[in-house]
Protein backbone atom coordinates (compact mmCIF):
# COMPACT_ATOMS: atom_id res chain seq x y z
CA UNK A 1 0.00 0.00 0.00
CA UNK A 2 1.22 3.34 -0.40
CA UNK A 3 2.22 5.59 2.30
CA UNK A 4 0.53 9.02 2.78
CA UNK A 5 3.86 10.98 1.90
CA UNK A 6 3.85 9.01 -1.70
CA UNK A 7 0.10 9.03 -2.64
CA UNK A 8 -0.78 11.26 -5.45
CA UNK A 9 -3.78 13.96 -4.72
CA UNK A 10 -6.20 11.76 -6.30
CA UNK A 11 -5.14 8.35 -4.49
CA UNK A 12 -4.62 10.50 -1.16
CA UNK A 13 -8.84 11.36 -1.80
CA UNK A 14 -9.32 7.67 -2.42
CA UNK A 15 -7.52 6.87 0.93
CA UNK A 16 -9.53 9.23 3.00
CA UNK A 17 -13.03 8.24 2.02
CA UNK A 18 -12.54 5.37 3.01
CA UNK A 19 -10.39 4.86 5.85
CA UNK A 20 -11.35 8.59 7.30
CA UNK A 21 -14.55 8.64 9.62
CA UNK A 22 -13.79 12.33 10.47
CA UNK A 23 -13.92 13.11 6.78
CA UNK A 24 -16.91 14.35 4.78
CA UNK A 25 -16.19 12.01 1.26
CA UNK A 26 -16.14 9.08 3.93
CA UNK A 27 -19.57 10.08 5.50
CA UNK A 28 -21.23 10.18 2.16
CA UNK A 29 -20.16 7.12 1.32
CA UNK A 30 -21.13 5.66 3.94
CA UNK A 31 -24.60 7.43 3.16
CA UNK A 32 -24.62 5.73 -0.02
CA UNK A 33 -24.09 2.31 0.86
CA UNK A 34 -26.44 2.21 3.99
CA UNK A 35 -28.93 3.52 1.52
CA UNK A 36 -28.54 0.43 -0.88
CA UNK A 37 -28.03 -2.04 1.98
CA UNK A 38 -31.38 -0.94 3.25
CA UNK A 39 -32.74 -1.38 -0.31
CA UNK A 40 -31.23 -4.39 -1.47
CA UNK A 41 -32.26 -6.15 2.15
CA UNK A 42 -36.15 -4.81 0.74
CA UNK A 43 -35.72 -5.80 -2.53
CA UNK A 44 -34.13 -9.60 -1.30
CA UNK A 45 -37.55 -9.86 1.25
CA UNK A 46 -39.89 -9.11 -2.03
CA UNK A 47 -37.98 -11.38 -3.79
CA UNK A 48 -40.54 -14.09 -1.25
CA UNK A 49 -43.55 -12.79 -2.28
CA UNK A 50 -45.12 -14.32 -5.37
CA UNK A 51 -45.91 -13.70 -8.05
CA UNK A 52 -44.60 -9.99 -7.23
CA UNK A 53 -40.91 -11.53 -7.26
CA UNK A 54 -41.60 -13.36 -10.55
CA UNK A 55 -43.55 -10.15 -12.34
CA UNK A 56 -40.96 -7.71 -11.72
CA UNK A 57 -37.49 -10.15 -11.68
CA UNK A 58 -35.86 -7.82 -14.39
CA UNK A 59 -36.05 -5.30 -11.78
CA UNK A 60 -35.04 -7.10 -8.79
CA UNK A 61 -32.09 -8.39 -10.80
CA UNK A 62 -30.67 -4.94 -11.68
CA UNK A 63 -30.86 -3.27 -8.65
CA UNK A 64 -28.77 -6.39 -6.72
CA UNK A 65 -26.44 -5.60 -9.99
CA UNK A 66 -26.24 -2.46 -8.91
CA UNK A 67 -25.56 -3.02 -4.96
CA UNK A 68 -23.60 -5.70 -5.88
CA UNK A 69 -20.79 -2.81 -8.03
CA UNK A 70 -20.61 -0.61 -5.19
CA UNK A 71 -20.07 -3.00 -2.04
CA UNK A 72 -17.65 -4.80 -4.45
CA UNK A 73 -15.84 -1.64 -4.98
CA UNK A 74 -16.30 -1.09 -1.37
CA UNK A 75 -14.72 -4.32 -0.57
CA UNK A 76 -11.70 -4.08 -2.64
CA UNK A 77 -10.92 -0.67 -1.67
CA UNK A 78 -10.79 -1.68 2.11
CA UNK A 79 -8.48 -4.49 1.50
CA UNK A 80 -6.40 -2.29 -0.80
CA UNK A 81 -5.87 0.59 1.64
CA UNK A 82 -5.79 -1.95 4.59
CA UNK A 83 -2.57 -1.57 7.18
CA UNK A 84 -2.94 -5.43 7.14
CA UNK A 85 -4.27 -7.12 3.93
CA UNK A 86 -4.34 -10.48 5.74
CA UNK A 87 -5.90 -9.45 8.68
CA UNK A 88 -8.63 -7.56 7.31
CA UNK A 89 -9.47 -10.59 4.99
CA UNK A 90 -9.62 -13.03 7.60
CA UNK A 91 -10.97 -10.40 10.40
CA UNK A 92 -14.48 -10.02 11.07
CA UNK A 93 -15.74 -7.55 8.87
CA UNK A 94 -13.82 -8.32 6.30
CA UNK A 95 -15.45 -12.06 5.88
CA UNK A 96 -19.00 -9.93 5.95
CA UNK A 97 -18.33 -8.08 3.48
CA UNK A 98 -16.76 -11.32 1.21
CA UNK A 99 -19.76 -13.52 2.05
CA UNK A 100 -22.38 -10.79 1.59
CA UNK A 101 -21.31 -9.94 -2.06
CA UNK A 102 -20.46 -13.96 -3.00
CA UNK A 103 -23.99 -15.35 -3.02
CA UNK A 104 -24.78 -12.26 -5.32
CA UNK A 105 -22.26 -12.94 -7.58
CA UNK A 106 -23.45 -16.24 -7.50
CA UNK A 107 -27.03 -15.85 -8.55
CA UNK A 108 -25.35 -12.97 -11.49
CA UNK A 109 -23.08 -15.84 -12.81
CA UNK A 110 -25.94 -18.08 -12.72
CA UNK A 111 -24.43 -21.17 -11.60
CA UNK A 112 -27.56 -23.97 -12.52
CA UNK A 113 -24.91 -26.34 -10.57
CA UNK A 114 -25.92 -24.77 -7.28
CA UNK A 115 -29.55 -23.99 -7.60
CA UNK A 116 -31.33 -26.72 -6.30
CA UNK A 117 -28.32 -27.20 -3.81
CA UNK A 118 -28.93 -26.43 0.10
CA UNK A 119 -25.41 -24.60 -0.02
CA UNK A 120 -27.14 -22.30 -2.52
CA UNK A 121 -29.99 -21.84 -0.13
CA UNK A 122 -27.41 -20.98 2.75
CA UNK A 123 -25.67 -18.69 0.45
CA UNK A 124 -28.75 -16.59 0.05
CA UNK A 125 -29.12 -16.44 4.00
CA UNK A 126 -25.58 -14.95 4.29
CA UNK A 127 -27.11 -12.07 2.36
CA UNK A 128 -28.37 -10.81 5.08
CA UNK A 129 -24.91 -10.30 6.79
CA UNK A 130 -24.93 -6.61 4.58
CA UNK A 131 -27.49 -5.45 7.25
CA UNK A 132 -24.69 -5.71 10.00
CA UNK A 133 -22.51 -3.64 8.34
CA UNK A 134 -24.74 -0.78 8.00
CA UNK A 135 -25.55 -0.92 11.43
CA UNK A 136 -21.63 -0.69 12.00
CA UNK A 137 -21.16 2.05 9.37
CA UNK A 138 -24.05 3.86 10.98
CA UNK A 139 -22.34 3.81 14.74
CA UNK A 140 -19.09 5.30 13.23
CA UNK A 141 -20.75 8.19 11.68
CA UNK A 142 -22.67 8.68 14.70
CA UNK A 143 -19.37 8.49 16.87
CA UNK A 144 -17.65 10.82 14.69
CA UNK A 145 -20.42 13.54 14.66
CA UNK A 146 -20.80 12.92 18.42
CA UNK A 147 -19.42 16.47 19.43
CA UNK A 148 -22.16 17.95 16.88
CA UNK A 149 -25.46 15.40 17.04
CA UNK A 150 -27.92 15.37 19.55
CA UNK A 151 -27.63 12.25 21.84
CA UNK A 152 -31.45 11.71 22.14
CA UNK A 153 -31.29 11.37 17.77
CA UNK A 154 -28.04 9.44 17.93
CA UNK A 155 -29.69 7.33 20.47
CA UNK A 156 -32.92 6.93 18.20
CA UNK A 157 -30.97 6.24 15.11
CA UNK A 158 -28.80 3.33 16.86
CA UNK A 159 -31.92 1.88 18.16
CA UNK A 160 -33.64 1.93 14.76
CA UNK A 161 -30.84 0.47 13.08
CA UNK A 162 -30.64 -1.97 15.46
CA UNK A 163 -34.17 -3.18 15.57
CA UNK A 164 -34.37 -3.05 11.57
CA UNK A 165 -31.29 -5.75 11.96
CA UNK A 166 -32.84 -7.98 14.21
CA UNK A 167 -36.22 -7.84 12.30
CA UNK A 168 -34.13 -8.68 8.99
CA UNK A 169 -31.90 -11.51 10.33
CA UNK A 170 -33.99 -13.30 12.58
CA UNK A 171 -37.67 -13.16 10.16
CA UNK A 172 -34.85 -14.14 7.50
CA UNK A 173 -33.76 -16.76 8.97
CA UNK A 174 -36.42 -18.12 10.31
CA UNK A 175 -38.49 -18.23 6.53
CA UNK A 176 -35.41 -20.29 5.40
CA UNK A 177 -35.81 -22.88 8.11
CA UNK A 178 -39.34 -23.35 8.95
CA UNK A 179 -40.32 -21.70 5.65
CA UNK A 180 -38.50 -24.88 4.06
CA UNK A 181 -40.93 -27.33 4.66
CA UNK A 182 -43.27 -26.28 2.47
CA UNK A 183 -41.18 -23.98 -0.10
CA UNK A 184 -41.94 -25.06 -3.86
CA UNK A 185 -39.41 -27.25 -4.35
CA UNK A 186 -39.99 -29.00 -1.12
CA UNK A 187 -43.99 -29.69 -2.38
CA UNK A 188 -43.15 -30.35 -5.40
CA UNK A 189 -40.14 -33.16 -4.19
CA UNK A 190 -42.37 -34.91 -1.53
CA UNK A 191 -45.61 -35.06 -4.20
CA UNK A 192 -43.21 -36.74 -6.96
CA UNK A 193 -42.04 -39.04 -3.98
CA UNK A 194 -45.65 -39.70 -3.34
CA UNK A 195 -46.69 -40.42 -5.78
CA UNK A 196 -43.86 -42.83 -6.78
CA UNK A 197 -44.47 -44.49 -3.57
CA UNK A 198 -47.99 -45.53 -4.76
CA UNK A 199 -47.56 -45.81 -8.25
CA UNK A 200 -48.79 -49.43 -8.70
CA UNK A 201 -51.73 -48.73 -6.08
CA UNK A 202 -55.24 -48.71 -8.06
CA UNK A 203 -57.16 -47.86 -4.89
CA UNK A 204 -54.83 -44.53 -4.35
CA UNK A 205 -55.31 -43.33 -7.65
CA UNK A 206 -59.26 -43.43 -7.45
CA UNK A 207 -58.91 -41.09 -4.43
CA UNK A 208 -60.04 -37.23 -4.97
CA UNK A 209 -56.93 -35.21 -5.82
CA UNK A 210 -57.20 -33.21 -2.56
CA UNK A 211 -56.49 -36.33 -0.30
CA UNK A 212 -53.00 -37.38 -2.81
CA UNK A 213 -51.83 -33.80 -2.40
CA UNK A 214 -48.40 -34.17 -0.72
CA UNK A 215 -48.61 -32.08 2.95
CA UNK A 216 -45.64 -31.60 5.14
CA UNK A 217 -45.30 -32.96 8.67
CA UNK A 218 -44.47 -31.14 11.64
CA UNK A 219 -40.38 -32.65 12.41
CA UNK A 220 -40.78 -32.43 16.17
CA UNK A 221 -44.53 -33.69 16.58
CA UNK A 222 -45.10 -35.23 13.30
CA UNK A 223 -48.17 -33.82 13.09
CA UNK A 224 -49.31 -32.50 9.70
CA UNK A 225 -49.47 -28.83 8.19
CA UNK A 226 -52.12 -27.95 6.12
CA UNK A 227 -51.94 -24.48 4.20
CA UNK A 228 -53.24 -22.82 7.17
CA UNK A 229 -50.42 -23.98 9.46
CA UNK A 230 -47.80 -23.07 7.04
CA UNK A 231 -47.18 -19.75 8.30
CA UNK A 232 -43.74 -18.43 7.02
CA UNK A 233 -44.14 -18.29 3.38
CA UNK A 234 -42.38 -15.45 2.52
CA UNK A 235 -39.80 -12.74 4.08
CA UNK A 236 -42.39 -10.31 4.90
CA UNK A 237 -44.88 -12.75 6.50
CA UNK A 238 -41.96 -13.48 8.58
CA UNK A 239 -41.56 -10.05 9.54
CA UNK A 240 -45.41 -9.75 11.02
CA UNK A 241 -44.13 -12.84 13.46
CA UNK A 242 -40.95 -11.34 14.12
CA UNK A 243 -42.72 -7.65 15.84
CA UNK A 244 -45.31 -9.96 17.62
CA UNK A 245 -42.81 -12.00 19.03
CA UNK A 246 -40.14 -8.81 19.80
CA UNK A 247 -43.30 -6.59 21.13
CA UNK A 248 -44.52 -9.32 23.01
CA UNK A 249 -42.37 -11.77 23.93
CA UNK A 250 -44.65 -14.46 22.77
CA UNK A 251 -45.39 -16.41 19.23
CA UNK A 252 -48.54 -14.62 18.35
CA UNK A 253 -50.60 -16.04 15.74
CA UNK A 254 -47.50 -17.56 14.24
CA UNK A 255 -45.47 -19.75 15.57
CA UNK A 256 -42.32 -22.26 14.99
CA UNK A 257 -42.80 -26.13 14.63
CA UNK A 258 -38.73 -27.01 14.39
CA UNK A 259 -35.73 -27.27 16.45
CA UNK A 260 -34.11 -24.52 14.72
CA UNK A 261 -37.43 -22.25 13.92
CA UNK A 262 -37.74 -22.48 17.99
CA UNK A 263 -33.72 -21.51 18.97
CA UNK A 264 -34.01 -18.36 16.56
CA UNK A 265 -37.83 -17.33 17.69
CA UNK A 266 -35.62 -17.97 21.68
CA UNK A 267 -33.16 -15.60 20.18
CA UNK A 268 -35.36 -13.06 18.99
CA UNK A 269 -37.23 -12.82 22.34
CA UNK A 270 -34.41 -12.00 24.51
CA UNK A 271 -33.42 -9.48 21.48
CA UNK A 272 -36.39 -8.26 21.80
CA UNK A 273 -36.24 -7.36 25.75
CA UNK A 274 -32.49 -5.59 25.31
CA UNK A 275 -34.20 -3.44 22.43
CA UNK A 276 -37.13 -2.78 24.66
CA UNK A 277 -34.51 -1.88 27.28
CA UNK A 278 -32.55 0.44 25.29
CA UNK A 279 -35.60 1.94 24.06
CA UNK A 280 -37.12 3.11 27.65
CA UNK A 281 -33.54 4.68 27.82
CA UNK A 282 -33.84 6.95 25.16
CA UNK A 283 -37.86 7.38 25.89
CA UNK A 284 -36.23 8.12 30.13
CA UNK A 285 -34.03 11.02 28.34
CA UNK A 286 -36.52 12.51 25.85
CA UNK A 287 -39.05 12.94 29.23
CA UNK A 288 -36.20 14.14 31.30
CA UNK A 289 -35.15 16.91 28.49
CA UNK A 290 -38.89 17.65 27.52
CA UNK A 291 -41.02 17.80 30.81
CA UNK A 292 -37.65 19.29 33.26
CA UNK A 293 -35.27 20.74 31.11
CA UNK A 294 -32.41 18.69 31.50
CA UNK A 295 -29.42 19.46 29.63
CA UNK A 296 -28.56 16.48 26.65
CA UNK A 297 -24.81 17.59 26.71
CA UNK A 298 -23.08 14.65 27.86
CA UNK A 299 -19.86 16.26 27.98
CA UNK A 300 -20.61 17.81 31.38
CA UNK A 301 -20.10 14.08 33.08
CA UNK A 302 -16.46 14.12 31.50
CA UNK A 303 -13.59 15.00 34.09
CA UNK A 304 -11.66 17.84 32.76
CA UNK A 305 -8.01 17.06 31.92
CA UNK A 306 -5.07 18.64 33.09
CA UNK A 307 -4.38 20.32 29.84
CA UNK A 308 -8.25 22.26 29.87
CA UNK A 309 -7.56 23.44 33.39
CA UNK A 310 -4.16 24.79 32.67
CA UNK A 311 -6.15 26.61 29.79
CA UNK A 312 -8.44 27.61 31.68
CA UNK A 313 -6.48 29.17 33.82
CA UNK A 314 -3.96 31.33 31.46
CA UNK A 315 -6.75 32.49 30.03
CA UNK A 316 -8.46 33.94 33.30
CA UNK A 317 -4.86 35.20 34.08
CA UNK A 318 -4.39 32.98 37.19
CA UNK A 319 -1.06 31.87 35.49
CA UNK A 320 1.02 33.75 32.87
CA UNK A 321 2.38 32.13 30.01
CA UNK A 322 6.06 31.10 30.97
CA UNK A 323 4.02 28.78 34.17
CA UNK A 324 1.69 27.35 32.04
CA UNK A 325 4.72 26.20 29.88
CA UNK A 326 6.47 24.72 33.07
CA UNK A 327 3.16 23.16 34.81
CA UNK A 328 2.14 21.42 31.60
CA UNK A 329 5.64 19.47 31.72
CA UNK A 330 5.06 18.28 35.17
CA UNK A 331 3.54 14.78 35.67
CA UNK A 332 0.70 14.38 37.60
CA UNK A 333 2.68 13.71 40.54
CA UNK A 334 5.03 16.23 40.14
CA UNK A 335 1.34 18.34 39.82
CA UNK A 336 0.65 16.86 43.37
CA UNK A 337 3.91 17.83 45.03
CA UNK A 338 3.94 21.32 43.55
CA UNK A 339 0.04 22.19 44.61
CA UNK A 340 1.12 20.50 48.24
CA UNK A 341 4.12 22.57 48.49
CA UNK A 342 2.11 25.43 47.48
CA UNK A 343 -0.73 24.68 50.39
Amino acid sequence: MNSPTTETPKVHFLHVMFTDPQAPAFLRWQRILNLLIFVSCIAMAFETVEPFATTHQGWFFKLECLAVAFFSIDYIANLYFAENRIVYMFSFWGLVDLISILPSYLMILNLTALQGAKVFRLLRVVRVLRVLKMARTTLMEITSQSKSSNPIIANLRIYLIALFSVMMISSTLMYYVEGGFYSTESLAAGQSLLDQTHESDAAWKELPEADRKFVPTDPIGGNPMPPDKQFFTSIPTAMWWCIVTLTTTGYGDMYPVSFGGRVIAGVTMLLGLVLFGILMNIIGKTLMVLLFGEQIDESRNEKPSKGSVLKTMLEIKLISGAQYDELSALSPEQMKERLGRSA
